[in-house]
């Protein structure tokens, strides 16, 4: 078996922290089992290009239980949890290609290893996987059967690809499921954002000036604990019903510009590039801090934070680092730029990750099952699969809730009766 990991040692510690996590993922265990018997995936090649965390160990160890031969790389360098990896490795016999703090060579030299697994099906956090193979593989895209993207700034990119008709294998928008997007990204990226950043400054929050860039799902989530923790919350914003809707929820709207006079810390979760740059550095008070908590890190536009420091201290504190501008303030940067939330911390908390990777799983399987029907697009999760997780997901929760009475289900279905 090949692989390229930190330390192999270290799997002991790995194996434990996937034990711990996999206690917190029922739905996902249940999902196991059932792969354990029935083998929908034998003999299937897949390659993942996803956060080596002990989550993500689960939905490997799952996919492996139904029988794919499976091959993992990281999809972001700093979001790899060295142990984690080892024990996947010597536990659990899936081969990983991921090393937390590789270079950009390394980390595509690992998209790679990946790829020549020759996969049917893929999965991706983020879509290079994907792009990749469009760009350097093309030959290989009428042999995959689909590919699984559970990132807003996988299915943006891909959604783009299908647009312009360059996709050439289907794609499940994973991250658009209910089951994915209003959990994992508003309540894990939410509290996983305030852990890292509290990890990597040891600030407290209340009373601090924070200002989210983007209110979608993660913006939601991450505004929410912000003022959860007492922080006074402003948000920015291009999307005008996305503005409302931060309004109406209690949060000051402004522009960046604006913001950036008066932010203690600011948090990028948008997607797009430079939502932070060479206006708001130069406005931004001294001492304020920069973080980002979106897949890739060109949010803040870090070439020409450089560019405009006289001096730049790298790790002031660990993952922390000191651009001292020719204004003379200094702007604090966390984790390289790169999603902090796994950078600094540990990423989500297995219990909402238990939904995404079962719906991860489940389509897996479904479009294995319906490979000869589907066509180069971007597809969403069959509403089937989202009811069952969700369903489980409940019973797990030891949640109970009612059902429709006959009555109930005639009279929602009927049009006659009125007032």
């Amino acid at each position: 078996m090949e692989y390229d990991i930190k330390d192999i040692k270290l799997a002991e510690e790995g194996k434990k922290r996937i034990e711990w996590a996999d206690r917190d993922m029922p739905v996902l265990a249940k999902i196991r089992k059932r792969f354990e018997e029935e083998k929908p995936l034998t003999g299937l090649n897949m390659s993942a290009c996803l956060h080596i965390t002990s989550e993500t160990a689960n939905i490997a160890r799952t996919l492996k239980a139904g029988g794919a031969n499976l091959v993992l790389c990281a999809s972001n360098p700093l979001s790899t949890q060295d142990d984690v990896a080892a024990a996947l490795v010597k536990y659990y016999e899936i081969p990983v290609h991921a090393i937390k703090g590789e270079d950009n060579e390394t980390y595509y030299k690992h998209i790679h290893s990946a790829i020549a697994n020759k996969p049917r099906i893929t999965m991706d956090d983020g879509a290079d996987l994907v792009s990749t193979i469009h760009s350097e593989y093309p030959e290989m895209a009428p042999d995959i059967i689909a590919s699984m993207e559970e990132t807003t700034t996988g299915v943006i990119r891909l959604r783009a690809m299908e647009k312009d008709g360059a996709l050439k294998f289907p794609v499940i928008a994973v991250n658009d499921a209910n089951t994915k997007h209003l959990f994992d990204n508003r309540y894990g990226t939410g509290q996983s954002t305030m852990d890292g950043i509290i990890r990597a400054t040891n600030i407290l929050m209340a009373g601090k000036t924070v200002v989210i860039a983007g209110y979608g799902w993660c913006g939601k989530g991450a505004s929410m604990r912000a003022k959860g923790l007492g922080a006074n919350v402003i948000i920015t914003e291009v999307n005008p019903l996305r503005a409302i809707e931060a309004a109406m929820d209690g949060f000051q709207v402004m522009p960046m510009i604006e913001a950036a006079k008066i932010g203690d810390l600011f948090c990028t979760l948008t997607g797009d590039i430079n939502v932070i740059r060479k206006e708001h550095f130069e406005a931004m008070k001294d001492g304020a801090i920069l973080c980002n908590s979106g897949h890739f890190n060109v949010e803040i536009d870090i070439p020409t934070l450089e560019k405009i420091s006289t001096k730049v201290i790298k790790n002031v504190r660990k993952l922390v680092d000191q651009y001292i501008l020719k204004n003379g303030k200094s702007l604090f940067l966390l984790g390289e730029g790169r999603l902090i939330n796994l950078a600094a911390a540990e990423g989500h908390p297995p219990c909402v990750m238990d939904m995404s990777f079962a719906t991860q799983a489940l389509t897996t399987e479904w479009a294995t099952k319906n490979q000869n029907n589907l066509k180069p697009k971007v597809y969403s999760v069959p509403e089937e699969i989202e009811k069952w997780v969700a369903k489980i997901k409940l019973e797990t929760m030891g949640i109970s809730i009612d059902k429709l009475t006959q009555e109930q289900e005639k009279y929602l279905k009927s049009w006659e009766m009125g007032t």
